[in-house]
Protein backbone atom coordinates (compact mmCIF):
# COMPACT_ATOMS: atom_id res chain seq x y z
CA UNK A 1 0.00 0.00 0.00
CA UNK A 2 1.55 3.75 -1.01
CA UNK A 3 -0.18 5.48 1.66
CA UNK A 4 -0.15 2.96 4.53
CA UNK A 5 -0.46 4.66 7.82
CA UNK A 6 0.01 8.05 6.21
CA UNK A 7 -2.41 11.20 7.47
CA UNK A 8 -3.84 12.91 4.41
CA UNK A 9 -5.74 16.12 4.82
CA UNK A 10 -8.59 17.16 1.65
CA UNK A 11 -10.56 19.61 1.39
CA UNK A 12 -13.74 19.86 -0.39
CA UNK A 13 -13.85 16.45 -0.25
CA UNK A 14 -17.29 15.56 1.30
CA UNK A 15 -19.29 15.18 -2.44
CA UNK A 16 -19.94 11.51 -3.27
CA UNK A 17 -19.17 12.28 -7.12
CA UNK A 18 -16.34 14.65 -6.80
CA UNK A 19 -12.57 14.62 -7.34
CA UNK A 20 -12.23 15.13 -3.36
CA UNK A 21 -13.98 11.88 -2.29
CA UNK A 22 -12.76 9.81 -5.11
CA UNK A 23 -9.26 10.79 -3.84
CA UNK A 24 -10.52 10.13 -0.28
CA UNK A 25 -11.27 6.91 -1.65
CA UNK A 26 -8.51 5.69 -3.63
CA UNK A 27 -5.48 6.72 -0.85
CA UNK A 28 -8.11 5.11 1.88
CA UNK A 29 -7.38 1.63 -0.47
CA UNK A 30 -3.63 2.45 0.15
CA UNK A 31 -3.57 2.68 3.44
CA UNK A 32 -3.96 6.30 4.61
CA UNK A 33 -6.30 7.87 7.87
CA UNK A 34 -8.23 10.51 5.28
CA UNK A 35 -9.67 13.40 6.61
CA UNK A 36 -11.97 15.15 4.82
CA UNK A 37 -12.49 19.26 5.18
CA UNK A 38 -15.89 20.26 3.82
CA UNK A 39 -18.69 22.95 4.58
CA UNK A 40 -21.38 21.76 7.42
CA UNK A 41 -24.37 21.50 4.53
CA UNK A 42 -22.00 18.78 2.70
CA UNK A 43 -21.36 16.43 5.60
CA UNK A 44 -17.78 16.10 5.59
CA UNK A 45 -18.26 13.39 8.88
CA UNK A 46 -21.09 11.28 6.65
CA UNK A 47 -18.32 11.33 3.60
CA UNK A 48 -15.86 10.33 5.82
CA UNK A 49 -17.77 7.23 7.67
CA UNK A 50 -18.41 5.99 4.24
CA UNK A 51 -14.52 5.61 3.41
CA UNK A 52 -14.62 3.29 6.77
CA UNK A 53 -13.40 3.14 10.35
CA UNK A 54 -10.19 5.38 11.56
CA UNK A 55 -11.22 8.21 8.94
CA UNK A 56 -12.46 11.91 9.87
CA UNK A 57 -14.55 14.59 9.07
CA UNK A 58 -14.06 17.68 9.96
CA UNK A 59 -16.14 21.33 9.26
CA UNK A 60 -14.11 23.84 7.94
CA UNK A 61 -14.76 26.84 5.64
CA UNK A 62 -11.18 27.31 3.49
CA UNK A 63 -11.77 31.01 3.13
CA UNK A 64 -11.32 31.66 7.19
CA UNK A 65 -8.42 31.18 8.09
CA UNK A 66 -9.28 30.60 11.47
CA UNK A 67 -11.33 28.13 10.48
CA UNK A 68 -8.50 26.67 8.60
CA UNK A 69 -5.86 26.93 11.47
CA UNK A 70 -8.70 25.17 14.16
CA UNK A 71 -9.36 21.93 11.61
CA UNK A 72 -5.66 21.46 11.18
CA UNK A 73 -5.40 21.75 15.42
CA UNK A 74 -8.51 19.33 15.58
CA UNK A 75 -6.26 16.74 12.99
CA UNK A 76 -3.20 17.16 14.83
CA UNK A 77 -4.79 15.92 18.18
CA UNK A 78 -6.52 12.80 16.36
CA UNK A 79 -3.51 11.65 14.48
CA UNK A 80 -0.78 13.53 15.73
CA UNK A 81 0.82 14.42 11.90
CA UNK A 82 -0.52 15.77 8.55
CA UNK A 83 1.64 14.04 5.77
CA UNK A 84 -0.36 15.53 2.98
CA UNK A 85 -2.81 17.78 1.76
CA UNK A 86 -5.23 17.89 -1.07
CA UNK A 87 -6.23 21.89 -1.84
CA UNK A 88 -9.46 20.32 -3.83
CA UNK A 89 -11.61 23.33 -2.92
CA UNK A 90 -12.79 25.23 -5.41
CA UNK A 91 -15.77 26.46 -7.37
CA UNK A 92 -16.83 27.78 -11.10
CA UNK A 93 -19.09 30.09 -12.99
CA UNK A 94 -19.80 30.28 -16.73
CA UNK A 95 -19.98 33.73 -17.31
CA UNK A 96 -17.65 36.02 -19.75
CA UNK A 97 -15.41 38.99 -18.80
CA UNK A 98 -17.69 41.83 -19.34
CA UNK A 99 -20.69 40.12 -16.88
CA UNK A 100 -18.25 39.47 -14.03
CA UNK A 101 -19.03 41.23 -10.96
CA UNK A 102 -16.56 41.90 -7.96
CA UNK A 103 -19.14 39.66 -5.64
CA UNK A 104 -18.50 37.07 -8.33
CA UNK A 105 -14.75 37.48 -8.44
CA UNK A 106 -14.41 37.56 -5.00
CA UNK A 107 -16.27 34.28 -4.27
CA UNK A 108 -14.64 31.89 -7.28
CA UNK A 109 -11.06 33.63 -6.08
CA UNK A 110 -11.69 33.17 -2.42
CA UNK A 111 -12.06 29.50 -2.57
CA UNK A 112 -9.35 28.34 -5.35
CA UNK A 113 -7.10 30.72 -4.29
CA UNK A 114 -7.02 32.45 -1.16
CA UNK A 115 -8.36 28.76 0.10
CA UNK A 116 -5.18 27.09 -1.44
CA UNK A 117 -2.83 29.45 0.56
CA UNK A 118 -4.65 29.58 4.08
CA UNK A 119 -5.10 25.92 4.37
CA UNK A 120 -1.22 25.66 3.28
CA UNK A 121 -0.40 27.85 6.10
CA UNK A 122 -2.41 26.11 7.84
CA UNK A 123 -0.43 22.86 8.30
CA UNK A 124 2.67 23.65 6.66
CA UNK A 125 4.10 24.55 10.21
CA UNK A 126 3.28 20.55 11.46
CA UNK A 127 5.49 19.38 7.98
CA UNK A 128 8.26 22.05 8.76
CA UNK A 129 8.28 20.39 12.38
CA UNK A 130 8.53 16.84 10.82
CA UNK A 131 10.66 17.77 7.70
CA UNK A 132 8.57 16.60 5.50
CA UNK A 133 4.93 16.59 3.86
CA UNK A 134 3.35 16.94 0.40
CA UNK A 135 0.87 19.13 -0.61
CA UNK A 136 -1.33 18.87 -4.12
CA UNK A 137 -2.68 21.81 -5.44
CA UNK A 138 -5.87 21.32 -7.59
CA UNK A 139 -5.74 23.74 -10.70
CA UNK A 140 -7.36 23.25 -13.84
CA UNK A 141 -6.80 22.74 -17.82
CA UNK A 142 -8.30 26.36 -18.36
CA UNK A 143 -5.42 27.59 -16.33
CA UNK A 144 -2.94 26.77 -19.25
CA UNK A 145 -5.46 27.10 -22.24
CA UNK A 146 -7.10 30.37 -21.61
CA UNK A 147 -10.50 29.42 -20.34
CA UNK A 148 -12.43 25.94 -20.21
CA UNK A 149 -15.39 24.66 -21.12
CA UNK A 150 -17.52 25.81 -18.09
CA UNK A 151 -15.91 28.29 -15.95
CA UNK A 152 -15.14 32.30 -16.98
CA UNK A 153 -12.15 34.35 -17.32
CA UNK A 154 -12.07 34.38 -13.40
CA UNK A 155 -11.72 30.83 -12.83
CA UNK A 156 -8.62 30.68 -15.21
CA UNK A 157 -7.27 33.43 -13.01
CA UNK A 158 -7.82 31.54 -9.93
CA UNK A 159 -6.82 28.10 -11.20
CA UNK A 160 -3.35 30.46 -13.02
CA UNK A 161 -2.62 31.54 -9.81
CA UNK A 162 -2.81 28.29 -8.25
CA UNK A 163 -0.08 27.24 -10.13
CA UNK A 164 1.94 29.82 -9.76
CA UNK A 165 1.33 29.67 -5.49
CA UNK A 166 2.49 26.17 -5.59
CA UNK A 167 5.27 27.07 -7.69
CA UNK A 168 6.87 29.57 -5.33
CA UNK A 169 5.83 27.89 -2.33
CA UNK A 170 7.59 24.33 -3.51
CA UNK A 171 10.65 26.59 -4.32
CA UNK A 172 10.19 27.89 -0.45
CA UNK A 173 9.91 24.53 1.46
CA UNK A 174 11.71 22.06 -0.42
CA UNK A 175 14.98 22.64 1.42
CA UNK A 176 12.49 21.45 4.61
CA UNK A 177 11.81 18.46 2.72
CA UNK A 178 7.90 19.61 1.84
CA UNK A 179 7.03 19.34 -1.88
CA UNK A 180 4.80 21.07 -3.15
CA UNK A 181 2.41 20.38 -6.45
CA UNK A 182 -0.11 20.96 -9.04
CA UNK A 183 -2.59 18.94 -10.82
CA UNK A 184 -4.49 20.13 -14.29
CA UNK A 185 -7.34 18.48 -14.83
CA UNK A 186 -9.33 18.53 -18.12
CA UNK A 187 -13.02 18.59 -18.60
CA UNK A 188 -14.03 15.53 -15.48
CA UNK A 189 -17.16 14.15 -15.37
CA UNK A 190 -18.24 15.28 -11.64
CA UNK A 191 -21.59 16.70 -10.30
CA UNK A 192 -19.82 20.12 -11.57
CA UNK A 193 -20.89 19.80 -15.16
CA UNK A 194 -24.12 17.32 -14.05
CA UNK A 195 -27.16 18.99 -16.14
CA UNK A 196 -25.18 21.86 -17.51
CA UNK A 197 -24.04 19.86 -20.90
CA UNK A 198 -25.90 17.56 -22.97
CA UNK A 199 -24.81 13.98 -23.93
CA UNK A 200 -24.39 15.23 -27.48
CA UNK A 201 -22.37 17.99 -26.55
CA UNK A 202 -20.26 15.75 -23.93
CA UNK A 203 -19.69 13.27 -27.46
CA UNK A 204 -18.22 16.20 -29.59
CA UNK A 205 -15.85 17.44 -26.47
CA UNK A 206 -14.67 13.14 -26.54
CA UNK A 207 -14.10 13.49 -30.40
CA UNK A 208 -11.75 16.42 -29.62
CA UNK A 209 -9.44 14.81 -26.84
CA UNK A 210 -6.77 11.94 -28.16
CA UNK A 211 -7.53 9.64 -25.37
CA UNK A 212 -11.43 9.98 -26.65
CA UNK A 213 -13.45 10.15 -23.59
CA UNK A 214 -14.02 12.14 -21.09
CA UNK A 215 -11.87 12.26 -17.49
CA UNK A 216 -13.12 10.17 -14.84
CA UNK A 217 -12.85 11.16 -10.96
CA UNK A 218 -10.51 8.52 -10.27
CA UNK A 219 -8.30 9.81 -13.35
CA UNK A 220 -7.35 12.88 -10.60
CA UNK A 221 -7.49 10.27 -8.00
CA UNK A 222 -4.78 7.95 -8.84
CA UNK A 223 -2.52 11.29 -9.72
CA UNK A 224 -2.98 12.41 -6.26
CA UNK A 225 -1.89 9.18 -4.44
CA UNK A 226 1.41 9.43 -6.94
CA UNK A 227 2.29 12.96 -5.59
CA UNK A 228 1.44 12.31 -2.21
CA UNK A 229 3.16 9.14 -2.36
CA UNK A 230 6.86 8.13 -1.56
CA UNK A 231 6.61 7.43 -5.77
CA UNK A 232 7.31 11.07 -6.34
CA UNK A 233 10.00 11.96 -3.75
CA UNK A 234 11.76 13.72 -6.26
CA UNK A 235 9.13 15.65 -7.77
CA UNK A 236 8.43 19.05 -6.37
CA UNK A 237 6.66 22.54 -7.99
CA UNK A 238 5.86 20.36 -11.33
CA UNK A 239 2.21 20.72 -13.06
CA UNK A 240 1.05 17.45 -13.54
CA UNK A 241 -1.40 17.40 -16.67
CA UNK A 242 -4.31 14.94 -16.18
CA UNK A 243 -6.76 15.80 -19.47
CA UNK A 244 -6.28 12.81 -21.83
CA UNK A 245 -4.28 15.08 -24.09
CA UNK A 246 -6.90 17.52 -24.67
CA UNK A 247 -3.94 19.95 -24.12
CA UNK A 248 -0.68 18.66 -25.45
CA UNK A 249 2.25 21.38 -24.55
Amino acid sequence: MLLKDKVVVITGGAGLNGLGFATGRLMAAHGARVVVLDLEGADPAGAAAKLGPGHLGIVADVTDKASCEAATVEVLKAFGTIDALINNAGVTQPVKTLEISGADYDRVLDVSLRGTLYMSQAVLPAMQQQRSGSIVCISSVSAQRGGGILGGPHYSAAKAGVLGLARAMAREFGPEGIRINSITPGLIGTDIIKGKLTDEKKAEIAETIPLARLGRAEDIAGACVFLASDLSLYCTGITLDVNGGMLIH
